[in-house]
């Protein structure tokens, strides 16, 4: 009698255990999904991978640039027409190395460029999240794009001359509170991408970082947004660019419109800590002349 009390109670403990395991990792499943649906909002990846009037992230958006059309490609989990045979592994290569799981090269129109410097461990939260959510068979569509750039080789040369892979380092200069803009900034939020000017190949200009562009998506200017008080944002108050991280306000009460209103839509989930974080940074960043227009 007292043996098979014993078993029971030994019975017990494991289920207990075993219950308190499953439920630690329930709750760990659940902070990533939740730490990867907030990244994927403030990366802006919705609104790039989802086509006007298309599911979800399912591709299919055009992005025309001066080399032709690029149509983003479906990431949703499914096995084929997206990523869902994708490792997480996968993922953070086309992230960091901007490197399809073939190998082959992606061209810079998808903006590894910046994403290269998102840390593994949040690469790696994004790729749980999306293949969390429903998978869309819509088909890749080809680009569109100039007799010269057909080939993967023009993006492979253009990574030789242009790209350097590596995530983000913590600037020993800065305190915390400016590195944490720095990576919203620069890594996720990839603003840079659409606010600095490019050359003739394509590649940013670093001399002119955030000091606005001409030749923005779809054609359209892009504001230079350092804090030059004559031709970029130097001008505005704290409050006016939290205002306009949340609605899309600008100083003058009109709204902003194009491109940067979908942005708004990812960054408006920014928690109050790191919009902060965002708005020093930029504040911190070199003051450049330059007033962008056609």
């Amino acid at each position: 009698m007292i043996t098979a009390l014993r078993l029971l109670a030994v019975a017990g403990v494991l289920i207990a255990a075993s219950s308190g395991s499953a439920l630690a990792q329930a709750t760990v499943d659940n902070d990533l999904l939740a730490r990867g649906e907030y990244l994927l909002k403030i990366s802006g990846c919705t609104h790039c991978h989802t086509a006007e009037g298309g599911e979800p992230l399912a591709g299919g958006r055009a992005l025309e640039t001066p080399f032709g059309t690029f149509y983003t490609p479906n990431i949703t989990a499914h096995p084929t027409a997206g990523i869902g045979a994708w490792s997480a592994e996968d993922f953070q290569r086309a992230l960091h190395q901007g490197l399809a799981p073939d190998g082959s090269d992606y061209y810079p129109a998808f903006p590894y460029t910046s994403y290269t410097l998102i840390r593994a461990e949040d690469a790696f939260a994004m790729h749980a999240y999306l293949m969390s959510l429903p998978a869309s068979t819509r088909p890749n569509r080809e680009h569109e794009l100039a007799w010269f750039l057909v080939s993967r080789l023009a993006a492979t040369a253009w990574k030789w001359l242009f790209f350097d892979a590596g995530e983000i380092q913590q600037s020993p200069g800065q305190n915390e509170q400016w590195n944490r803009g720095a990576y919203i900034a620069e890594a996720l939020g990839h603003c840079g991408e659409c606010h600095t000017p490019r050359n003739l190949l394509g590649a940013l200009q670093a001399d002119l970082a955030y000091a606005g562009n001409a030749e923005g998506p779809e054609g359209e200017l892009v504001p230079n947004i350092t804090p030059h008080k004559d031709t970029g944002i130097g001008d505005w108050s704290r409050e006016g660019l939290e205002e306009f991280l949340k609605f899309g306000e600008l100083p003058s009460g009109d709204y902003t419109s194009g491109s940067m209103e979908a942005v708004i839509e990812g960054v408006r989930h920014l928690t109050p800590q790191d919009r902060d974080a965002l708005i020093d940074y930029l504040r911190a960043l070199p003051s450049i002349d330059n007033r962008v227009r056609k």
